[in-house]
């Protein structure tokens, strides 16, 4: 092969690796692998829906919104996260229960006498009901605590506290009921 005919050869595999890098690379990026973990362990082809039903706020001190609050994020996390068909009666499972208490504690004392932190808890009862699974049901309580600092108001902190109160039980909630964990 002659040194021109060499140069041209190389010239043209050079323009094909040029082309074909892109190519590939597009390629590549098409073929990616999506894994996805929502924490649910359910066997589909025997449990297709759940009733949950309102969990009332029977806490002695109580704060408003909180009922509608909790209720919602958890018809949600299930809604999201599994492909159960939400019922208003006779599902597969059944979770239903209430708010049992919502309480403000100081939490510790300054040096002159005064409070210091205080902590907000909360705490709800659920009853839960596997119709295909009865070894699986259960009563029990949930709860969660969030300190903050007793110069604040109540309620500048309180929408805030209660919300992050409720994801937590709402998760230890949907990991006792369906994530088998």
């Amino acid at each position: 092969m002659t040194p021109h005919h060499l140069r041209r050869t190389v010239s043209r595999a050079a323009a094909l690796c040029r082309l074909a890098v892109p190519a590939v690379a597009l390629l590549l990026a098409s073929c990616t692998i999506q894994y996805r973990f929502n924490g649910a362990s359910i066997n589909y082809n025997e449990v297709k829906s759940i009733t949950i039903e309102n969990f009332a706020n029977r806490a002695l001190f109580q704060w408003g919104p909180m009922e509608s609050m909790f209720n919602l994020s958890l018809t949600d996390i299930y809604a999201r996260q599994t492909k159960l068909k939400q019922v208003s009666r006779n599902g597969d499972l059944v979770l239903k229960g209430e708010i049992t208490a919502y309480d403000q504690l100081n939490k510790s004392v300054s040096s002159d006498g005064y409070s210091a932190m205080m902590q907000l808890k909360m705490t709800v009862k659920a009853s839960f009901e596997n119709s295909t699974n009865h070894s699986e049901d259960f009563e029990k309580s949930f709860s969660a605590t969030r300190e903050f600092d007793a110069t604040q108001q109540l309620n500048d902190v309180q929408e805030e506290l209660v919300q992050q109160m409720i994801n937590e039980i709402v998760e230890q909630i949907f990991n006792a009921t369906v994530a088998n964990w």
